[in-house]
């Protein structure tokens, strides 16, 4: 039995040789691990840098250790930089502080959706014993977010107001936890019905949410531009807050409105009260009466009435006449026929002006006009024409009269000279009669 035992062992020794040999040679095998990475997370579009930690735990020294990188998507090298380095010496059986390092820098994918990714990493010695090692690298976008737009430019005064703004995720990462409040330091400019500052719960990467505010601005404040302080704070994935601050100009006031009505028919001319019923003055203000339908404007049809401020009036005064109204007009029958409704009794008024803001205005509106009103001013011009043909009349009747007189004088009862009068006279009462 002891001869049968030593031959078996005897036959296993070369097996068991090998074996420890195998062992040995996976034992010597270098172990690789991160050290440090820059930046933590990786970001997509940028560089990578890993700083490895290279280790012989083996019972050997080791000389010429290649260490390289096959990188794979979404990893690429880097223009100018080897994906390979060299370690000369490694001692055998190697404690943690003895370990070797190497530095590779990869490209990260710039469309790479966050996440872990692998990368491998082979080492091989001076006996071309070659090993293959794993590594996670953690792939995030960008935490980072603007406010694209704001929905408005200027507002008016004690005017509730919406106001927008739009918050975009220009990074790569989702957002959450964001906070948005704006403060004018003036207090010009509050929310109403609601506080300065909003929540938003998650923003995907490359998406935009709008945030609404209703808002109104001081009556007694001036026109001006206003400064918003807008402060926008964002959580990333590690819980940690970040601030953005950013600044708005907001102008507060601008336009206005009017009130036009019928004031005043005196000697031919239409008399209008103009009022600034808006929240801001208008500088250089012109009334005027546009050419239409039904009307006509004798002499200026313009009138500038200079600055108005809110709540104030003036009066602008035009010579109109309604045309049709009293004319005798031709029918196709050969008859005359009197219009007095065929044009309509509303008068169109421009209103120009020169807001808060700069910027020169038009208003329109249109002053209901009573056909009384427009048919005594037709009746006026009527009138006025037939008082004119009766005096003209009255002054040929004089002069006909002191000629009489004189012709009588001079020439006395000679019946010629009678006869010769009494046909002059004859033929000044037919051009009267005319």
């Amino acid at each position: 039995m002891k001869k049968l035992l030593l031959i078996v062992l005897i036959m296993l020794s070369p097996i068991a040789n090998a074996a420890a040999a195998s062992n040995y040679v996976d034992a010597s095998g270098v172990s690789v691990a991160i050290m440090s990475q820059t930046p933590n997370p990786a970001r997509p579009g940028e560089t990578v840098e890993l700083t490895l930690s290279v280790q012989n735990f083996g019972n050997e020294n080791l000389k010429n250790i290649v260490v390289t990188a096959q990188p794979e998507y979404p990893f690429s090298q880097v223009n100018g930089e080897s994906l390979t380095k060299t370690i000369p010496y490694l001692n055998a059986r190697q404690d943690d502080d003895e370990a070797a390092t190497v530095k590779l820098k990869l490209k990260i994918d710039s469309d790479v959706p966050a996440g872990a990714y692998e990368l491998d990493i082979v080492t091989t010695d001076s006996s071309g014993t070659t090993k293959t090692t794993t590594l996670d690298i953690e792939v995030r976008g960008k935490e980072y977010a603007q406010i694209v737009t704001i929905s408005k430019s200027s507002i008016d005064f004690a005017t509730e107001e919406q106001l927008d703004f739009v918050v975009t995720n220009t990074g790569t990462s989702p957002l959450k936890n964001m906070q948005i409040s704006w403060d004018d330091s003036t207090g010009t400019i509050l929310p109403v019905y609601s506080s300065n500052t909003k929540y938003i719960r998650y923003l995907a990467a490359n998406q935009s949410v709008t945030v609404g505010y209703i808002v109104m601005a001081d009556v007694n404040a001036d026109p001006g531009l206003y400064q918003l302080d807008v402060t926008l704070q964002v959580e990333d994935y590690n819980s940690n807050v970040s601030t953005i601050s950013t600044k708005a100009g907001m102008f507060v006031g601008g336009g206005t409105d009017f009130d036009v009505a019928f004031s005043d028919n005196s000697d031919g001319e239409l008399s209008f009260s103009v009022a600034n019923i808006g929240n801001n003055e208008a500088y250089s203000v012109k009334v005027s009466i546009p050419e239409q339908d039904g009307y006509t404007v004798s002499g200026s049809s313009s009138s500038i009435v200079g600055n108005l401020e809110k709540g104030d009036y003036t009066i602008a005064s035009f010579a109109i006449a309604k045309e049709g109204v009293g004319n005798a007009q031709s029918t196709p029958n050969g008859k005359s026929s009197t219009n007095t409704s065929e044009t309509s009794n509303e008068l169109k008024v421009l209103i120009e002006y020169t807001d808060s803001a700069g910027q020169r205005n038009t208003v329109e509106k249109s002053v209901q006009i009573s056909q009384d009103t427009t048919s005594a001013n037709s009746n006026v011009q009527t009138n006025s024409s037939s008082l004119s043909s009766i005096v003209y009349i009255i002054l040929i009747a004089v002069a006909l009269a002191g000629y009489v007189k004189y012709y009588k004088k001079r020439h006395g009862e000679n019946p010629a000279a009678v006869q010769k009068l009494g046909s002059l006279l004859q033929h000044g009462k037919k051009k009267e009669g005319n």
